[in-house]
């Protein structure tokens, strides 16, 4: 937030002056009365100006002591109280500002940017603690399955119940690296403050290889692909640009009944690319919708298993990186609709 300046300096600096110009005015007043009052006797007036000077720097110096207690200790005191505070790790810590807004003081501005910052490591030590419990919860389901049926691999004689507990151990896996990936990507993607080198891209190849490699999922449903990319290149990284296309259409493919219909189509608008990604699933709700990008949030928990919620984190995470836009809009029983705008 820029801050604006106000009059308090101004304001302070013509108060110092007037002080010392009534100081002054009194001693010259004083003088001239005690030069009248003792007929020009040198030592009394000496004296007797002593001591006015000595009672007024000492009324002086009692009210520059009230104006530090309340202009500056006190709200020095509130700071380092709450520095105190922070770094013991509460960030629940709020600071009231003295004055109003256009009042502004130099220490109303430090106590208003410190609620800014508790506020944000507030919310980044809750973000930290979910990702690690959701971390934790994720890997224990595909470990426990392992574990389980491991033991059962190691006990059954059976041929054909062996190969079945394999197929079942060999998705576990699948499942653990695949989230162990997604992890380390959505890590890197959210330390990478500048996206790598951009290069030109042929948007429409590239989504065409990532339905491409969809190709068994698609068979295996009987789904209808409908694509309609125009040729358009375009200055973006193309590994970023593979996680959105991958995760989109993946979960497309996925969360559609057999027979159903997904469409892609890529669009040139003036300076954006314009990518949508519809299907004809289960569609979801407007309180899942609201959350759909929040890591690990699965909406649905009886698709759970297909899934661990880092998908459209990662999505979410590469397009703000690209600084494009996506949105999404869906109606349950009805399907969903993705939209992705980028630009250069």
């Amino acid at each position: 937030m820029k801050r604006k300046k106000n009059g308090f300096t101004f304001f302070g600096g013509a108060l110092f002056f007037i002080t010392i110009s009534i100081v002054v005015a009194i001693g010259v007043l004083f003088y001239d009365l005690i030069v009248k009052r003792t007929n020009g006797n040198k030592g009394i007036t000496v004296l007797v100006m002593f001591l006015t000077i000595l009672f007024l720097s000492v009324v002086c110096t009692v009210i520059d002591l009230f104006r530090r207690r309340q202009m500056v200790d006190k709200p020095v005191e509130q700071i380092l109280s709450a520095t105190e505070k922070i770094a013991a790790g509460d960030f629940s810590v709020r600071l009231q500002q003295r004055h109003g807004y256009r009042e502004y003081d130099e220490y109303d501005w430090i106590m208003e940017n410190l609620n800014t910052m508790t506020e944000a490591l507030g919310k980044s030590e809750m973000l930290k603690t979910d990702f690690i419990s959701n971390v934790s919860h994720e890997l224990k389901t595909p470990l426990a399955v392992i574990k389980s049926y491991a033991t059962l691999l190691k006990r059954e004689k059976d041929e054909k119940q062996r190969k079945e507990y394999a197929d079942i151990l060999i998705k576990a896996a699948e499942r653990l690296s695949d989230l162990v990936s997604n992890i380390l990507k959505l890590s890197k993607l959210e330390n990478d403050k500048i996206p790598a080198e951009k290069e030109k891209v042929r948007l429409d190849e590239s989504i065409s290889l990532a339905v491409i490699g969809l190709e068994n999922k698609i068979e295996e449903k009987n789904l209808n692909v409908q694509c309609d990319l125009d040729e358009v290149s375009f200055f973006s990284v193309a590994g970023y640009l593979e996680i959105v296309w991958n995760n989109l259409l993946s979960n497309a493919v996925k969360f559609t009944d057999e027979g159903g219909m997904v469409e892609v189509s890529l669009k040139k608008e003036g300076k954006f690319a314009v990518v949508k990604v519809r299907d004809t699933g289960c569609g979801i709700s407007p309180k899942t919708g609201s959350r759909i990008f929040d890591k690990f949030y699965q909406g649905d928990t009886s698709h759970a298993q297909e899934g661990n919620g880092l998908g459209l984190a990662l999505v979410k995470k590469v397009i703000d990186l690209l600084g494009g836009e996506i949105s999404v809009e869906s109606e349950q029983g009805k399907g969903t609709t993705f939209t992705v705008i980028l630009k250069e």
